[in-house]
Order: C-alpha cells, then sequence, then structure tokens
C-alpha cells in the first residue's frame, strides 16, 4: 500500500483552514491529516479533531488547551501546547507537506521552521516572504524545501511558469478585486465603518484581509511575496482591478505571449493544486462554464483610493526590515480600524508615517525583523492614542 502523505495544517479553524479540510476529504486516498493547529477557538477545533482523527493537535493559546483538555482529548490524539506543539508539528520526521495558514506575523516562525526542516511548504502565509523574505529563501535554497504559493494570485504565476524558462518572463501581472469599497465616492471612505468594509463583493475571508483588500494593502503585501517566490524586481511586478476574480494572475513572456490562470473564486483550488503538486487531480471547486455569457474587465488601481498600494513598492525596493514594519504597522491599524479606534482612511496614514520613521536595516537578522515590528506595533499604538 502506498503511504498517505501526512500533512500539518496551521490555522485549521480559520477560512484556509476549513478550506483545506474539505479538500483533504477529497484526496483521502493520498493524504492524511497529522496535524491540525489553531491559536484560540478550541471548541472549532475539537469538532474537527473528532471528524479526521489526526494523531496530533496544538493549541496556542494556554487558557484555550486547558479548556481543550478539561473537555476530553479524543482518541489516541496527543494535545500539544504554544510555539513549541507548532515546532514539533511542523518539524516531526513523518510530515510530509505544511499548509501555512496562520494569518499575520503569527506564521513566520512555522514557515522558518518548515523550510530548515525541508518540508513541503505550502503558504498561505504571505507575511513570511513580506517580513523575512530574504532570509526564508535563504533558508530555502540551503535546505531544498520545495515551496507552493497558495496565496490564489501567487498560486496562479506559479502554475502558469511551469515547464517555461524564468529568464523567459518580461513581468508578472496580479490581479485584485478592488474590495468592498472599490465603487464608493472618495469623499465617503471617512465615514467607512468596519461592517461595510469587511463585505467583500467575491471572496470570503477572515477580517483582517478583508479590510487589507478593501485598501489594497493585500496586494501592496502580495507584491513583495511575489518579489521573493518569483526573484523579480518591483518594477516587473504589476497590480490590476479585475472585479469578476477570475483571472488570478498572468505572466507576460518575452516574446509577447500572456498566460493566465483562470478559475471561479475558491481557495480550494490552489490548496488542492499545492497539495498535490506537481500532479492534478480531480477536484471539487466549481468550474467555469464558458457556455454563459461572461465579461472580464480590467483597469489600473486609483492612486486617489488605493495609495497603500504604493508603500508596498517601496516596500520592496528598499528591502531589509522595510517589509515587516510594512506587514506590522499595517496590521496594527487594521486592528484599530476594526476596533472604532481609528477612521478607514487613518489606516493609510499611520502605515505611511511609520515607514517615514522607520530607516531600513540591510541584511537583518531574525532578531532584527522581530524588532521592527514590535517597534512598528508600538509606533501605531502610540500614535493613534495622540
Amino acid at each position: 500500500m502506498t503511504r498517505l502523505k501526512q500533512v500539518t495544517i496551521l490555522g485549521s479553524t480559520g477560512s484556509i483552514g476549513r478550506s483545506a479540510l474539505s479538500v483533504m476529504e477529497n484526496l483521502r486516498a493520498t493524504h492524511a491529516p497529522f496535524a491540525l493547529a489553531a491559536r484560540s477557538n478550541w471548541k472549532a477545533l475539537r469538532e474537527q479533531v473528532l471528524a479526521v482523527r489526526p494523531p496530533c493537535v496544538v493549541l496556542t493559546d494556554p487558557v484555550a488547551a486547558k479548556a481543550f483538555r478539561d473537555a476530553g482529548v479524543p482518541g489516541d490524539t496527543r494535545l500539544l501546547e504554544g510555539l513549541d506543539g507548532i515546532r514539533e508539528v511542523v518539524t516531526a520526521p513523518d510530515v510530509d507537506v505544511v499548509l501555512g495558514g496562520i494569518a499575520g506575523a503569527e506564521g513566520l516562525p512555522a514557515s522558518l521552521w518548515a523550510a530548515e526542516a525541508g518540508k513541503t511548504l505550502a503558504i498561505a502565509n504571505k507575511e513570511s516572504f513580506v517580513i523575512a523574505g530574504e532570509l526564508l529563501t535563504g533558508i530555502l535554497r540551503r535546505t531544498g524545501a520545495p515551496v507552493v504559493p497558495v496565496d490564489s494570485e501567487h498560486n496562479a504565476v506559479f502554475q502558469a511558469l511551469q515547464g517555461q524558462r524564468r529568464e523567459a518572463v518580461r513581468r508578472i501581472v496580479l490581479t485584485a478585486s478592488g474590495g468592498a469599497l472599490r465603487d464608493m465616492p472618495l469623499d465617503a471612505l471617512d465615514r467607512v465603518t468596519p461592517e461595510q468594509a469587511l463585505r467583500h463583493p467575491t471572496w470570503s475571508m477572515g477580517p483582517k484581509i478583508t479590510i487589507d483588500s478593501a485598501t489594497l494593502m493585500n496586494k501592496a503585501l502580495e507584491v513583495i511575496e511575489a518579489r521573493w517566490l518569483f526573484d523579480l524586481p518591483p518594477d516587473r511586478i504589476e497590480v490590476v482591478l479585475h472585479p469578476q476574480s477570475v483571472v488570478h494572475a498572468m505572466v507576460e513572456y518575452r516574446d509577447g505571449s500572456t498566460l493566465a490562470q483562470l478559475s471561479p473564486p475558491d481557495m480550494k483550488l490552489p490548496i488542492q493544486y499545492a497539495l498535490t503538486y506537481p500532479e492534478r487531480v480531480d477536484g471539487i471547486t466549481a468550474t467555469l462554464d464558458l457556455r454563459k455569457a461572461m465579461t472580464l474587465a480590467f483597469a489600473p488601481p486609483d492612486p486617489a483610493r488605493y495609495p497603500s498600494l504604493a508603500l508596498g513598492y517601496a516596500a520592496a525596493r528598499a528591502g531589509g526590515t522595510a517589509g515587516a514594519v510594512l506587514n506590522a504597522a499595517n496590521e496594527a491599524a487594521v486592528d484599530l480600524f476594526l476596533s472604532h479606534r481609528i477612521r478607514f482612511t487613518d489606516i493609510h496614514r499611520h502605515v505611511t508615517a511609520a515607514m517615514a520613521a522607520h530607516a531600513p536595516k540591510a541584511a537583518p537578522t531574525l532578531d532584527d525583523l522581530l524588532a521592527a515590528d514590535r517597534w512598528a506595533r508600538e509606533t501605531v499604538r502610540a500614535r493613534a492614542s495622540v
């Protein structure tokens, strides 16, 4: 009997993790969950453990871990806690694939551990490359750990590059839906509520990334991620608005040909591709019905509506600790907006101020990156409290 590929799913109770478990059910003949990990949603995690019976489960929040333990750990599943638990289920000898679905800077340590251990890294955590792109790619080159992006845009670029020579690439184009506020008058953005900004027209995502979609900070971060994943300078990475979210990315080659990846907006497809790469198997997502009339529209982003996009290019050009500051300042500002403490348009103002006050450090160590992360968060919170 062929051995099942063992998969650790980080962030299993989030939108990526839930989609991954649906995909895993379809792949049960070839893949099995080795571990599920979450921060604090122990009730949802317990339901997942009862359904799939993984050998290990991790909760990083100690209060949640105690509640899980008090409720009774199902069957033979081992309950691990904290970052030590994450490290164990990422680097365990039996693990083949680590699906990095933890949102934000919290996902960085696991990405580094998986790369160091030579595991296949199916990465949905774009912040790992945004914060520590130079450090992470260095580890990946040294260990030879395979990496397959799960973000729909980067997964699409990855697919369009298969069988092609990288030196033949002229540019890559990432598409953006434009978020929930793309048609709102500019003079109304100051009065936007979190509830309005969270009504994404095409994707179902967590609150932080949904706000990032409305500001286009998600694309700012994706430009930095693409710079490291595909080894291209920022001026060869472009962003276009595409409200239908059907074309996820395009790669333009030197001869003038452009290859695009199209599919309905459903994260299960890039997740499955990342888990089964380089094979393709029958999936569970809907397919495009090209017998129906369809319009695909593209337009350049309006800098007045989406000023945050320029910050991504600036951070990508600056390198060093700039990405860590951009990401941390944005995470802090989005959290303040979601808690009704600042206005929607203040997100960009606070992030811009933090970027302007920071002198990027070249060739940073992990300690340097973490220090820059802490400084940026403290800077934004201090500005907001004035």
